[in-house]
């Protein structure tokens, strides 16, 4: 009886320690505050590129669907701002995509004009080298500069428009490492292996 509540206890806090080591993934919101808009013309290259993309990761497009929508396009559409021939779209005014592949993900806007007025975005998952397979510390990026604009020269009433910066990642402090899964395997092997009696003897 008491082996069988040793290995129970045993697995319950091997399926902790191991669980532990699970990395959620991240929600993105595409344009941080400002949005899926042209208004104050977001800088969403700058905004992709700040970002650390992840299989699993999802990108939500917020934005008024009485002016805008989500296309998810293939590379050439997305250079040519072509909407004709979408993989995707998305209408909703707030769509959540989770990215499910490596590479690149080229999504616009398919409103006239909107497209090659800057409203476009190519998020890339990085793939995977040998070099990259590493874990490797990278960069914090730093938040975009605020940009202003003057009280006459913007149609919707001027004022000040902050650049998209980059969103938290998750904590990686949760995160199992090797030596900690072993240091409980080691330390609950008596318990596995003798019974209570041969850990408080």
């Amino acid at each position: 009886m008491e082996k069988a509540m040793a290995m129970s206890i045993f697995v319950v806090l091997v399926s902790i320690v191991g669980g532990a080591g699970l990395s959620e993934a991240a929600v993105y919101s595409v344009g941080d505050v400002v949005g899926w808009t042209i208004l104050g013309s977001p800088n969403y290259t700058a905004w992709a590129i700040s970002q650390s993309f992840k299989m699993g990761d999802t990108v939500v497009f917020k934005y008024n669907k009485n002016f805008h929508n989500v296309l998810e396009v293939s590379k050439a559409d997305y250079k040519a701002c072509n909407a004709a021939s979408p993989i995707a779209a998305y209408t909703s005014g707030n769509d959540s995509i989770t990215l499910k592949r490596r590479g690149h993900h080229f999504f616009i806007c398919g409103v006239s004009g909107h497209c090659s007025a800057g409203q476009k975005v190519d998020v890339r998952i990085a793939k995977l080298t040998a070099s990259s397979a590493a874990p490797s510390v990278s960069p914090v990026a730093s938040p975009l500069p605020a940009t202003s604009s003057g009280s006459g020269s913007n149609s919707s009433g001027g004022g000040v428009v902050s650049n998209p910066a980059a969103a938290p990642r998750p904590s990686d402090a949760n995160t199992a490492t090797p030596t900690a899964l072993a240091l409980a395997l080691a330390l609950l092997y008596p318990v596995f292996s003798g019974g209570l009696d041969a850990v408080i003897s």
